[in-house]
Order: C-alpha cells, then sequence, then structure tokens
C-alpha cells in the first residue's frame, strides 16, 4: 500500500472553507474547490516517498500495471487506473455540462486530433478518447440540477416566471412565451425539449432581455409560489452569471435536494450542473466535459446537440447495498468504479451499532479516503494510519486489506468515516454504457 499526496485544485467555484472545516484544518484563504485522488495525468495524486523512481500513482501503475491493477483490470483498461475520486465543494455553481458516450469520446477525439486542434485550445471539446461517467455522494446537503424534466412540467415552469413577470406590469419577452407553446405543443417530448434548449442556446441577442426579465420578476415573486424553488434559482443563477442562457435552461432541468449519505449517478447525455454541497465524486479517469451554459468558457452548440441526451429522465438516485461481509456499497451502472462507504465505531454515544473493523472492497485496486476520525489500513503487506484528508493507494494484490480505528483518534460522538473506490463490474453485454430510462 502507498500513502497518496494530493492535488487541491483552487477553481473559482469552490468553497473556502468547506473541505477545511471538514478535514478538521485551517482555511488556506483561497477556493478549494476539488481534492483529486487517483492517477489522472492532469493532476496524479503524488507517492509519499517516493517508490522505485515513481514519483507519482500514474508513473507507479506504469513500471508494472498488472502488478498494480492486476491482469483483468489492466487489459480491461489499456493499463490505466479506470477511475478518479475527488472531495468536491462548491460555493457556488458549477457550469451545465454533458459527457458522451464511449463512442462519441472515441469519434471526437479522433477528429479532434485528425484535424490538428491543440490539446490546450479554448476551442477543444475532447481532451482523451473516453467517457467520463460520474457519481456524488454528498456529505452535507448538497444541491444539483440533473436531466430534463417533462415538458408539460417544464411548460408550468415557464408559465409561472410569465405569470411573475406580467405581474410586475412588464411585457414577456416572446422568446418567452415561444417556450411555453413549444414545451406544450404536444410533439414528441424530447423533440420538444432539443427545439427549447437549442433555441436557448442559439438565440443570440434575445435570450440575455428574457433572461433578465425571468430573474427580476422572479426575485421578486418566487416566496409562495408552486415553483419557488424554481424562480429563486433563476434569480440565484443571474446573480452569479447575468444573462447566460444556462439561468433559463435550469428551468428545463430537475432539481436534486440530496441529504448527506444520499447520491445520484450521471450517465453520458445528462445535462447537469452542481450548485452547492459538500461531496464524495466518483467518475471514469477522464476530462471530457461539453459544456451548455453557467460558464464564460467555450461553449460547442452543435456538438453539444450531439451529445445530449434530451429524453426526460426522473432524478438518477442511487441506493447503497450490502455484501456479505457487511460493507456498504454504492453501484452505478458503470464498469469504472463503485464507492464503498465506511463507518466505524468511535464514541460511546454514536447511538448506532457500528463495526470496529471493516474489510475494504477490493475489486482489483483501490484507494482509500479518510474523512472523519484517525483509521488504520492494514493487508498483508503492511499497514498506515490515514488522518482526515489523507488517501492511500491499494494494488490489486494487496488484499485481503481492513479499515479500523486507529489508537490515537480523537474520541467524540459521531463515527469515523472513510471511503473506498474500486473497479465495478463490466457490463453485461460488454457494449457501450446504458442509457437508462429512469422513473419519474
Amino acid at each position: 500500500m502507498y500513502l497518496l499526496r494530493n492535488t487541491l485544485r483552487p477553481y473559482a467555484w469552490g468553497s473556502t472553507t468547506a473541505m477545511a472545516e471538514l478535514f478538521g484544518r485551517e482555511p488556506s484563504g483561497e477556493p478549494e474547490a476539488e481534492l483529486w485522488i487517483g492517477a489522472h495525468p492532469g493532476a496524479p495524486s503524488a507517492l509519499v516517498p517516493p517508490v522505485d523512481g515513481a514519483q507519482t500513482l500514474d508513473e507507479l501503475i506504469a513500471l508494472d500495471p498488472e502488478a498494480a491493477l492486476g491482469a483483468d483490470t489492466a487489459a480491461r483498461f489499456g493499463g490505466e487506473l479506470p477511475f478518479l475520486a475527488k472531495i468536491l465543494a462548491a460555493g457556488s455553481p458549477l457550469s451545465l455540462q454533458v459527457h458522451p458516450t464511449p463512442a462519441q469520446a472515441r469519434a471526437g477525439y479522433a477528429a479532434e486530433e485528425e484535424t490538428g486542434v491543440d490539446r490546450g485550445a479554448r476551442e477543444r471539446n475532447y481532451k482523451d478518447g473516453n467517457h467520463k461517467p460520474e457519481m456524488i455522494f454528498a456529505l452535507t446537503p448538497f444541491e444539483a440540477l440533473c436531466g430534463f424534466r417533462n415538458p408539460e412540467e417544464a411548460a408550468q415552469v415557464f408559465r409561472a416566471v410569465n405569470g411573475a413577470i406580467a405581474a410586475e406590469g412588464r411585457p414577456v419577452p416572446e422568446l418567452l412565451e415561444w417556450i411555453v407553446a413549444e414545451l406544450s405543443s404536444g410533439h414528441p417530448a424530447a423533440d420538444r425539449l432539443q427545439s427549447v434548449f437549442r433555441t436557448i442556446l442559439s438565440d443570440g441577442e434575445s435570450v440575455r432581455p428574457a433572461v433578465e426579465e425571468a430573474a427580476a420578476a422572479s426575485a421578486l415573486s418566487a416566496a409562495g409560489t408552486e415553483f419557488a424553488r424554481e424562480l429563486t434559482t433563476v434569480a440565484e443563477l443571474q446573480g452569479f452569471y447575468p444573462g447566460d442562457p444556462g439561468v433559463l435552461i435550469s428551468l428545463l432541468l430537475n432539481r436534486a435536494s440530496l441529504k448527506p449519505g444520499e447520491a445520484i449517478y450521471l450517465p453520458a447525455g445528462n445535462v447537469h450542473a452542481y450548485l452547492s454541497g459538500l461531496g464524495v465524486e466518483v467518475m471514469a479517469a477522464s476530462d471530457n466535459v461539453l459544456r451548455g451554459g453557467l460558464t464564460p468558457k467555450h461553449v460547442d452548440v452543435p456538438e453539444l446537440l450531439r451529445t445530449v441526451d434530451f429524453r426526460p429522465l426522473g432524478i438518477p438516485s442511487l441506493t447503497a447495498g450490502h455484501t456479505a461481509d457487511g460493507q456498504e456499497v454504492f453501484r452505478p451502472p458503470f464498469e469504472e468504479f463503485q464507492l464503498q462507504r465506511i463507518e466505524l465505531a468511535q464514541g460511546p454515544d454514536t447511538g448506532r451499532d457500528l463495526p470496529a473493523e471493516v474489510p475494504v472492497l477490493q475489486n482489483g485496486p483501490a484507494v482509500v479516503i479518510s474523512v472523519r476520525g484517525n483509521v488504520a489500513l492494514s493487508s498483508p503487506a503492511g499497514s498506515l494510519v490515514l488522518e482526515p484528508g489523507q488517501s492511500a493507494f491499494l494494488p490489486a494484490g494487496d488484499a485481503p486489506a481492513f479499515l479500523r480505528l486507529a489508537s490515537d483518534s480523537a474520541q467524540h460522538d459521531d463515527a469515523a468515516l472513510a471511503f473506498a473506490v474500486t473497479v465495478g463490474s463490466a457490463p453485461a453485454n460488454g457494449g457501450d454504457e446504458p442509457r437508462l430510462d429512469l422513473p419519474a
């Protein structure tokens, strides 16, 4: 096993306090958005200390992929760690975005490589040939937009916005009136949503005044209305991204409000944006993001439209299962990863019957992350004590591994909390990830 030192990304949307409070340390004084744990070339975790000339986890894996990953994982994923874990702290909304299917990613990457688009160029869409399905587990109350509402419900939300504008004695912009008519047209649901989505992103000068009118009226009229949360969101997003088309697109999307301990997963084509909160995010090890608003960054509308799944979907909630060994595991329908939550008794007053030791779920390689309390990780190869915010890499052959409370962990009422990420199960059909029909 290997102790890791991870990179903290200071993106502007990051909270300045949430991660420091989680780990019990002083804030850095700048945004602390994402803590990356893995071997992604954008910010690979460092080995503490370096081993056999390898400074980082990706270098260690490259020395002997089969030893680090196991023969099966090395063969399935081209000798690379297939997942990336993050602690994510959103202090303000992230961009609206969507991720491609494996086939779309391969084709898009190959096309940009062939045409010579610089990998660092602002207009570059595909940084690699991989897809990027993901999940988020809420550590605090967590707010997100994800997937399209039924168009009839979206029409009701826009009617509420238009009513708020009219109530202020102002004319309703033609774009907003057209949106209600289009969403109510009776055409196939996905066609209606695609038409409105495309028009909002492409309508140029008519969009900004519509956003401004919608936001101003929503700020005054949200309280006590049926769609108070949606109208409040419009006003809040306008404050962060004035005039951005994504402010209106938010009204087409489901609002997911997660309690601590709840999770959602995001398959290819699902338009989403994290709004606020602290969570554990796990994804396939890719950096392919197509943005659709709430951002000053490049928005490639034609490519975005080819990537988005416009079918209305319910919120893709993810419920934990339990193994015969009592492991609590979140298994999204992706082959790259699965997430284990590990709680350990830390004091006499937790009010719950918690184990003193838990086996780490290992389906090939794994990373273990301590979030609360000092935990001891042990295996036939040795042992490590992980403090809050620290993590370790377990090679495939370093099994079985167990986690227990470290003897020097401070005692308090809350249970010690850690997470492990390991490789998921291969899809039954061996093909691209499914686009799932979810209950509304």
